[in-house]
């Protein structure tokens, strides 16, 4: 660990001056020698490191989801070129290219923070073994090794002998504690940031080669911390503590507000989504404006979840728009083109209903009465009468019935029929059959 160490000394020099000035504010606090300005110092380097990191960390998150997506594809190339490794190689570099993707990126941010851990490492040791260091000049170094941290000096190993630690003003049995105590905090943080990745921001419907070696690092890394824990100073357990810690409560934030599509934490962001928008009718964040935006630009490319979430806009009344953004109001209304994209239509009126009549009885229809949409039986219209072509009587018995004769029809009258009869000559009944 020396040796490697040793590699990144020419960053010893700004991580002790960053350790320094930290300490003088704590040190104005809490006093020069004591634990808490040192270590306080060493979580506050961790901090500004992170914070600095940001960008590559969003850069890992991009980079992980573009894995993840071409994992489908990368088996197929798998499979095919099963028995040449080199076209097989050829292949894949080609898929990264055109997919502009970089395997490396995922493991940017732990690249980038190396450096900064050895060389504190390499600060420590020198503190442990009495040599100044960067700016850390003979005073510094004095109150560097009688700061405790719970007892344990900050230089202070799991493997270190009892006069060592003696030299250092402590007792191996607290060391020890301390230190076993820190490593399973830290291994434990490390099992948990893995596990929450694995099982909540993990595209389920698609399984792939790449989530068996995510699983296999949930155990492998807690492993490995704590093998290579025991060779670690205090500060430095201090410092990796503090990262996993920061690294779990970033990987939080991002699974709370930012999840992989088609994952349980997806599913879960997606429902408190839709009750926020039917709630105030709009989308207020940016991020939440970026997530709607893309939903709306995957058409029929949308998995269950977020087709659940459209249709439940739909249902409230609300329509998603391509830019993101939440229509609310009667009219509006979801129409999804042939390309598959959702686009939205306010119409500005009401259409009206149009009103079925009602269906009429039977003596209603004989008697030829018209009842109007929207009419009550007191309000019914009654029957208009025939136009007669003679102001004749229409109850005068025509000329022919005193003859005795059948009825014709003379000029001027017209032959009322009953109700219920057809107009014109009757059918002959047939004689009954005795």
């Amino acid at each position: 660990m020396d040796t490697i160490a040793s590699l990144f000394s020419f960053i010893t020099w700004p991580v002790s001056w960053v350790i320094v000035q930290f300490h003088k504010v704590y040190g104005a606090i809490f006093g020069p020698d004591t634990g808490w300005a040192w270590g306080l110092s060493i979580v506050s380097l961790v901090v500004l490191i992170r914070i600095c990191l940001i960008p590559l960390f969003v850069k890992q998150i991009k980079a992980t989801r573009a894995m993840q997506t071409l994992q489908p594809e990368m088996k197929k190339i798998q499979e095919r070129y099963k028995n040449d490794k080199q076209r097989q190689s050829e292949e894949m570099m080609k898929l990264y290219k055109e997919s502009g993707t970089n395997p490396l990126s995922s493991c940017l941010p732990i690249l980038a923070q190396s450096p900064f851990f050895f060389a504190l490492y390499h600060v420590l040791s020198a503190i442990a073994t009495g040599k100044t260091i960067g700016v850390i000049n003979e005073s510094l170094l004095a109150s560097a090794r009688h700061a405790h941290i719970v007892g344990a000096p900050l230089a202070a190993k799991f493997t270190d002998s009892a006069d060592k630690v003696a030299a250092l003003g402590a007792s191996l049995t607290d060391v020890r504690v301390v230190t076993a105590v820190m490593i399973v905090m830290m291994s434990a943080s490390q099992f948990y940031t893995q596990r929450q990745l694995m099982t909540k921001n993990v595209d389920t419907t698609v399984k792939t080669p790449f989530m068996q070696q995510q699983k296999m690092l949930m155990y492998v890394f807690p492993v490995m911390f704590a093998v290579f824990g025991i060779n670690f100073p205090v500060g430095v357990l201090v410092y990796w503590l503090t990262t996993n810690v920061w690294t779990m409560g970033q990987q939080m934030y991002v699974i709370h507000n930012n999840p992989t599509p088609g994952s349980k934490a997806q599913a879960a962001y997606l429902e408190r989504l839709s009750k926020h928008v039917t709630h105030h009718g709009k989308v207020r964040r940016r991020s939440e404006k970026a997530i709607v935006k893309a939903i709306v630009a995957k058409g029929r490319d949308r998995n269950e979840f977020e087709r659940k979430f459209i249709n439940g806009l739909s249902k409230a009344g609300l329509a998603a728009q391509a830019d993101g953004t939440v229509v609310k109001g009667e009219g509006a209304v979801a129409v999804q083109t042939e390309d598959g994209t959702t686009t939205t239509t306010t119409a500005t009126t009401a259409t009206p209903r149009r009103q079925q009549p009602k269906r009429q009885s039977k003596a209603q229809r004989q008697s030829g009465a018209v009842k109007p949409a929207g009419a009550t039986d007191a309000e019914q219209v009654p029957p208009t009468t025939s136009l007669r072509k003679s102001d004749e009587p229409q109850d005068a018995p025509p000329a022919a019935a005193d003859k005795g004769g059948p009825a014709k029809p003379g000029n001027g009258t017209r032959s009322r029929a009953q109700s219920g009869q057809r107009k014109g000559p009757q059918r002959p009944k047939s004689p009954s059959k005795k």
